[in-house]
């Protein structure tokens, strides 16, 4: 993996220890020579892990669509900004980029990219790995619905095995870097 793109919240949430992972993801990301793509923000999560990144000498390239929201501030200190025109060409762009993704700790924005990128990988639009750096259990209750929807014959139960989890950053890092993907029964099945 020489790039990982990370989706994160842009805010910090309130527990100090979303911020000082973000941080050390930035920190092993940098220190294993892997180039960060994420949505461009100096603000929130996102702003944490791009920070780190330049402050540890890590390549980081930011993509935001031109001119779409007020309140995120493009990050001035990037390896390269690359600007697109909505939200669509953001992920299809950040996905071309990138060898892997990392969801940290977000809202629907995240949860939004996350899920599409995880439903690419079940429909077989890439093989690459995903990650949660799974904070404070934070995305324990997700993996709960998503379990859920194996229970209730809406998802195969070899899909749980597209996510890469862990709380700390660099075991998810080893583990995504020899992550091999799962043999997947077909979604439908003959009636």
């Amino acid at each position: 993996m020489n790039t990982i793109c990370v989706f994160a919240g842009s805010n910090t949430g309130k527990r100090k220890t979303y911020a000082k992972e973000a941080r050390k993801l930035g920190r092993s990301l940098s220190e294993n020579n892997i180039r960060l793509v994420y949505g461009g923000s100096s603000i929130g999560l996102m702003g944490e892990v791009a920070n780190e990144m330049i402050t540890s000498g890590g390549e980081v390239i930011g993509v935001m669509p031109k001119g779409l929201f007020r309140g995120e501030v493009v990050h001035r200190s990037l390896t390269s900004l690359v600007e697109v025109d909505g939200m669509h060409e953001r992920k299809a762009k950040m996905s071309d980029l990138s060898d892997g993704f990392i969801a940290l700790p977000g809202g629907a924005g995240t949860f939004e990219e996350l899920f599409e990128i995880y439903s690419w990988a079940q429909i077989g639009i890439h093989e690459k790995p995903m990650g949660l750096l799974n904070v404070e259990g934070y995305f324990l209750p997700l993996l709960k619905m998503i379990q859920y929807s194996v229970q209730e014959g809406f998802s195969n139960e070899d899909n749980l095995d597209l996510l890469t989890i862990d709380a700390s950053p660099q075991k998810l890092l080893e583990k995504m870097s020899s992550y091999q993907r799962p043999q997947l029964r077909p979604k439908w099945k003959d009636s």
